[in-house]
């Protein structure tokens, strides 16, 4: 597809959005879902950078990612014991 056609579908899509309304559940579910994904890159990270002085490092990809955010630093210390045994 072009590149025109794609931004002027999302442009059309934001504006009936803007109009019509976001329904607020999916909208809110969507939202949250993310700031967890991205709690899980900032926990990943930084688990990384003080991990990596002793060895450890756990790869920053989607599953991870998901593991770490919607588990918080359960998930993390789970991932690294993963690492360790595996």
């Amino acid at each position: 597809m072009n590149s025109t056609v794609v931004i002027s579908l999302m442009l059309v899509f934001i504006v009936v959005l803007l109009f019509v309304g976001a329904p607020i559940r999916p909208v809110r579910f969507v939202g949250q879902t993310m700031a967890k994904l991205g709690i899980g890159v900032l926990f990943l990270f930084f688990f990384n950078v003080f991990g990596g002085s002793i060895g450890l490092n756990i790869p920053i990809n989607l599953f991870t990612t998901a593991i770490s955010g919607f588990l918080g630093i359960f998930g993390v210390a789970a991932l690294a014991a993963i690492q360790i045994f595996v």
